[in-house]
């Protein structure tokens, strides 16, 4: 089925979070400063991109390595609190382009879903500014038992929204993430930020969505999509066979 874009209209569209919808990867990197700081451990901003999209879990074992005396899910428990705490404060700071793109697909009837390592808690307070029923769906970190890379998530959320998850794109601004939501099966769009994510075949690469609109969006998906499977299809032959005889 197409719309007026003339492009595949998606089952839905599945927006990761942090770096992709909001610009909540400094305040994270910060609170995880400040927190390891207050055990007395160093801690770098190039420490805290190594966990950019990293299920909260595995970023918590991966401090209490590094020297913190505390169960993961208490790292974890206390690194939400902190970065929910300034979100709720001052309000989340939307990357260029991505509210406008969440309410053009909304205000087109495209079901649309949050899929992000943070916990639900947090997604919520996102989703919560949003027009109320653009954010169908939510899942959360908190709410898998295998977070990205694994792709458990995006089949989750396209579980929930009964459809095909290969009738969905997603859209990531990590390399973990996107390596989620590839594996997933969906239409995937990589918006990077903070971090690089490499180029792979059938994977949609946008510098930013400011300035881009959903028939913009959905062309890059559904273009990347034909170019990987013209990449995977087998090479024609230069000239015809020969007829056996």
């Amino acid at each position: 089925m197409t719309d007026a874009f003339r492009t595949p209209r998606p089952a839905a569209i599945l927006w990761d979070l942090d770096g992709t919808l909001v610009d909540t990867e400094p305040i994270w990197i910060q609170a995880e400063t400040d927190f390891m700081a207050s055990h007395g451990v160093p801690w770098s901003h190039e420490d805290g991109l190594t966990l950019v999209g990293n299920d909260l879990l595995v970023s918590a074992e991966i401090m209490r390595d590094r020297g913190v005396d505390l169960p993961p899910l208490e790292i974890a428990r206390r690194l939400v609190g902190e970065v929910n705490a300034r979100v709720e404060r001052d309000g989340p700071v939307w990357r260029p382009g991505a509210r406008s793109l969440v309410e053009e697909a909304h205000a087109a009837g495209i079901p649309q879903a949050i899929v992000t390592m943070s916990w639900r808690v947090q997604a919520e307070v996102v989703a919560a500014v949003l027009p109320a029923g653009a954010i169908g769906e939510i899942v959360a970190g908190d709410m898998v038992t295998r977070g990205k890379p694994d792709p458990e998530a995006y089949l989750r959320a396209a579980e929930l929204f009964e459809v095909a998850i290969t009738d969905c794109v997603a859209v990531e601004d990590s390399a973990t993430g996107v390596q989620a939501a590839f594996a997933s099966g969906a239409r995937t769009v990589a918006v990077p930020y903070l971090v690089d994510v490499p180029a792979r075949p059938g994977l949609a690469r946008l510098s930013t969505l400011d300035g881009v609109d959903l028939a913009g969006l959905l062309a890059a998906a559904a273009g990347a999509e034909d170019a990987g499977d013209a990449a995977d299809a087998p090479d024609e032959p230069s000239t015809p066979p020969a007829e056996l005889s």
